[in-house]
């Protein structure tokens, strides 16, 4: 066994693969740039060897500086994590040169299975299923469309080297062949410098389900089941859960058989995922094979009870499977959410900041994998992910009951993140049922994600806890000693809650065993721990199991349940009249400019002063994460300044042009 390894990532995953390593005894040694020189991965290794500048690039992307680092701290393997250099077969021949184990499989595995294009015709040979469509190396937008329509509509264009979402386009007509062959043989160039693109058929109604195989170096091949990553933005995986609700036995194990066969026909060595496309009637077809460990990989781990890092550090050592394929056994279930630093309410834009706070949920069945703390920055360089929520149950509903409050608990200051989005996924009855498509968000949210609208009842419960949350605080204070003689009062029990623009009349009655307050005539018991200070209320409302993030805000609240979030103001009955005659700031008209939704690199700019352009026209492209926005026109007009130029860094809200 190994004495020493190197986390060749960042973030939780550098974190997840130390975890596993402190259980076995074995020393880690962490790698960061300048941006993560206080992160956590760093903190939380035995030793840390600086590698660059903060962009991955210069960095993370270095191999060879990730060589000398191993070679400098004695370090005998490299596990590489996800993402970066774990699917580069130079860098696994690197470390074999250098004598140091890579925790992966061998080159050549990765070389055939890292080319989509070259890993579908090894698949085919192998006898395992492949999608329709043409799997050589198109040359142009003119022969894209020609290959789309002879395939037939809709159509997949996707990047030979691609992963993550990156380098991906949907098409339904020539002119969306035209624009997304471009834009995801830019994507791919950026992401993976490699511009090669192939066209598969789309199937409708797609289920996304993936097999865990593992193999050792004496041939010994299983599987571990399937994974259901159905529930996708742009192409990259939101919520997974394993087993997959949908799968029967009998179609299980004929993924299971053909995934097997596919890592035996490349030799395959370690943990690694084969990725199918799942029909309305079971028909499945493969897509890729990840020659790394997956981002979802915790819900395997929870139902099979294994550990996959320890068992590909056991194999990389050289130790034969300790599992047999009859010995492997799916018991309960699990679901995954990822967290993500972006704005669910502007089309998901990535989000940078410092994190103010930050405490994550804990209990029975729940699991966070994480790779920050409070007063960690997100920064703008690398993938915006958070943390991995995991909540596991003897079955589906009690793994939903369970994620859904710890998403209620998850508390996150100081950027933007996605679990109100996430939140509302979770609580749609046809996520319920487990009717999942790879379309789900798109058909759930066809107009962008909003908000959640709280039912009648919540914003009853919410209304009444505010209330009674006010009149704690009020006996509190009452109760602060040092006050001027007279001044000590007894808080009233009687508030005006404002809701919006409603005013409700809200009576509190606290006693010993629990609060009961009265809201436009309605009675609502609440029951449950909560003090002054405390953020998260933990109990019962109208006898309802509920929990609420509550967060003071000047001379308001704000309460955060299922997605939901209410600003609320609860004021004595005079302060409340003499409130309505306060004058309301009206916002500022920003109609006229184009504004950066997100920080980023101004990759280009379509116009130019003095153009008209129509609506839906391209006006300028955003690159962030790796990942190309474009900003098209929302009205007619004509461009009357243009104020960056393309290669500039964007904050926020900057202004890039503006029309007449």
């Amino acid at each position: 066994m190994f004495r020493k390894i190197l986390v060749a990532n960042r973030g939780e995953i550098a974190c997840r693969v130390m975890r596993t390593c402190r259980r076995l005894g074995i020393a880690t040694v962490a790698v960061h740039s300048d941006a993560d020189a206080g992160a956590l991965h760093v903190r939380e290794a035995d030793e840390a060897v600086w590698i660059g500048p903060a962009a991955a690039a210069q960095s993370y992307l270095v191999a060879e500086r990730i060589v000398e680092a191993a070679q400098r701290t004695g370090a005998e393997a490299v596990h590489p994590g996800y993402g970066f250099l774990s699917e580069k077969a130079p860098f696994a021949t690197a470390l074999e040169a250098a004598g140091i184990a890579f925790i992966g499989p061998g080159p050549d595995a990765i070389a055939a299975m890292g080319d989509k294009i070259e890993s579908k015709k090894l698949a085919h040979a192998a006898g395992v299923s492949t999608v329709p469509g043409h799997l050589d190396v198109i040359a142009d937008a003119g022969e894209a469309i020609r290959i789309a329509q002879a395939v037939g509509y809709p159509v997949m264009i996707k990047a030979s080297a691609g992963g993550g979402g990156k380098g991906m386009r949907i098409a339904r007509c020539d002119a969306e062949v035209e624009e997304g062959f471009r834009s995801a043989q830019s994507e791919a160039r950026s992401s993976f410098a490699d511009d090669r693109v192939f066209i598969e058929r789309y199937v409708d109604e797609p289920r996304h389900i993936e097999i865990q195989v593992l193999a050792d170096s004496f041939g010994n091949i299983v599987h571990l089941g399937e994974r259901e990553c159905s529930i996708q933005r742009r192409h990259q995986k939101v919520v997974e859960e394993a087993p997959s609700p949908f799968l029967d036995a009998a179609t299980r194990a004929a993924m299971g058989a053909q995934a097997v066969a596919l890592a035996r026909a490349v030799g395959y060595r370690s943990a690694g995922t084969v990725e199918f496309i799942v029909d309305r009637d079971r028909n499945f077809f493969f897509l890729e094979m990840n020659t790394r460990l997956q981002v979802e990989h915790p819900v395997t781990e929870a139902v099979t009870g294994l550990d996959l890092v320890e068992e590909m550090i056991r194999i990389a050592a050289g130790e034969p499977l300790r599992i047999t394929q009859d010995a492997v056994r799916m018991t309960g279930w699990a679901i995954e959410a990822r967290i993500y630093a972006e704005d669910p309410y502007r089309n998901f834009l990535p989000a940078i900041g410092r994190v103010t706070r930050y405490r994550p949920p804990a209990g029975e069945g729940i699991r966070v994998d994480t790779g920050i703390f409070e007063g960690a920055e997100i920064s703008m360089y690398y993938d915006p992910m958070i943390a991995k929520l995991v909540a596991c149950g003897a079955d589906r509903a009690e793994a939903i009951d369970r994620l859904r409050d710890a998403l209620d608990a998850y508390e996150i200051r100081g950027v933007q993140h996605n679990v109100p989005f996430l939140s509302a996924v979770v609580d749609r009855p046809r996520f319920a049922a487990g009717r999942l498509t790879t379309d789900f968000i798109a058909e759930e949210f066809p107009g962008g994600f909003t908000g959640v609208v709280p039912s009648p009842a919540t914003r009853l419960g919410l209304v009444a806890l505010a209330a009674c949350a006010q009149q704690r605080t009020t006996m509190r204070e009452a109760m602060v000693s040092g006050q001027l003689p007279g001044r000590r009062h007894r808080p009233p029990a009687d508030w005006i809650v404002r809701d919006g623009d409603d005013d409700r009349a809200v009576t509190v009655a606290i006693g010993d065993a629990g609060s009961t307050v009265a809201v436009d005539g309605h009675t609502v018991a609440i029951n449950g721990e909560w003090r002054p200070g405390d953020t998260l209320f933990r109990g019962t409302i109208a006898g309802r199991p509920m929990v609420v993030q509550i967060e003071r805000r000047g001379i308001g609240w704000r309460l955060s349940h299922g997605g939901a979030a209410l600003g609320l103001l609860v004021l004595r009955p005079p302060v409340a009249t003499l409130a309505r005659l306060m004058p309301v700031k009206a916002a500022p008209d920003l109609s006229r400019f184009l504004l950066s939704p997100m920080p980023g690199l101004l990759a280009s700019v379509a116009v130019s002063e003095g153009q008209d352009v129509k609506a839906g026209d391209t006006l300028a492209v955003v690159e962030a994460m790796k990942m190309e926005n474009i900003l098209r026109a929302t009205r007619d007009g004509r461009v009357a300044r243009v104020h960056v130029q393309p290669g500039a860094s964007l904050a926020v809200d900057q202004r890039i042009l503006e029309f007449e």
